[in-house]
């Protein structure tokens, strides 16, 4: 069986408060291979975003073990963390969170700037690329505020991507879109993964769901339902 792109073993994630310690996550056993487009579901305070979180190395877990393409996250030094974000992984948010004072180009430019992927004419290139297959090239030379919200949001997938990750974190990225463009959006994602890009996206919205290979329930912490939903 081939291993894993992501493990889980026994996670808790635990944080201190006024009225006694709020357990944010507990008891997380999940398994999620290459290629899955996973879909994380839960009422508000039910631990996605946690989730979501300890993916990404943003935050850590208070107990248990989290191996990511090989990286053991809880192991790892808060360089070597930084390091691994870099490259080892794209988020996407649900307010794009562009730098304003950057064309569409150079916001998806900045990963490769900062992690001194190649040189500036190979950057440049990949960029334009990722434009394209995102269906955005032609606002390249463009400022955020002059794009939709669909477009930015298209622009902030292809700067998740701009490092090759082999996965990409998305937390609600259809949460500040309409209908239609969330469904264009969802299209997009589902491309990538056919292509052969790990999702795991945070999401309330049922036809986003549509979209995924599996979803994973969560309530008041807990996996409560796991469900395989593609054909």
């Amino acid at each position: 069986m081939p291993t894993p792109l992501i493990t889980l073993e026994n996670i808790g994630k635990t944080y201190p408060a006024p009225a006694g310690d709020f357990h944010a996550l507990a008891d997380i056993d999940l398994a999620i291979d290459r290629g899955d487009f996973v879909a994380v579901v839960g009422a508000s305070g039910s631990g996605k975003s946690t989730l979501l979180n300890l993916l990404g190395g943003i935050d850590r877990a208070t107990r248990g073990r989290i191996v990511v393409d090989g990286h053991d996250l809880g192991a790892a030094s808060e360089r070597a963390l930084t390091a691994w974000r870099g490259r080892g992984v794209g988020i996407v948010f649900q307010f794009f969170q562009l730098l304003p004072t950057l064309t569409a180009l150079e916001n998806v430019m900045l990963p490769m700037d900062f992690a001194r992927r190649g040189t500036s004419p190979a950057r440049r290139d990949r960029a334009l690329a990722l434009l394209d297959r995102l269906g955005v090239a032609d606002q390249a030379d463009k400022l955020p505020q002059a794009l939709s919200g669909g477009q930015q949001q298209r622009v902030a997938v292809a700067r998740a991507l701009a490092n090759d990750p082999p996965l990409l974190l998305a937390d609600e990225p259809t949460g500040n879109l309409d209908s239609r463009t969330a469904q264009s959006l969802l299209e997009g994602l589902a491309g990538l993964v056919r292509d052969g890009l790990t999702v795991v996206m945070v999401t309330h919205e049922p036809r986003a769901i549509a979209y995924a290979t599996r979803s994973v329930s969560l309530a008041d912490g807990r996996i409560v339902r796991e469900e395989r939903i593609d054909a």
